[in-house]
């Protein structure tokens, strides 16, 4: 845990048009680029669901991206669960669901 000192993890579900619009490709792209852990993937209602972990103020970066998302997206709403990180991800990859 030594080095997750501060570390938070943030569980969203953003809804709206957010499914062919490349938004996990580009969620993941930010979330790199922020330095956040976890992963994103597509929800069978239409939803796409995330797990982050990272430094407070960065996910709250990544939180205030995944409210506009990329171009085509609409999103209509985000709801987060905040918890704590558990370090278990090295990086933040795209799940894909069969």
């Amino acid at each position: 845990m030594g080095s997750m000192s501060g570390a938070r993890r943030v569980t969203l579900r953003i809804e709206g048009k957010v499914q062919g619009v490349f938004f996990r490709e580009s969620a993941r792209i930010e979330a790199s680029r922020l330095g956040l852990t976890g992963w994103v993937r597509n929800r069978p209602d239409g939803a796409v669901e995330a797990v982050v972990e990272g430094a407070p103020s960065l996910l709250e970066e990544f939180i205030r991206w995944c409210h506009r998302g990329p171009q085509q997206a609409r999103v209509t709403d985000v709801a987060r669960t905040d918890g704590e990180a558990t370090g278990e991800f090295s990086q933040f990859i795209v799940e894909r669901t069969s």
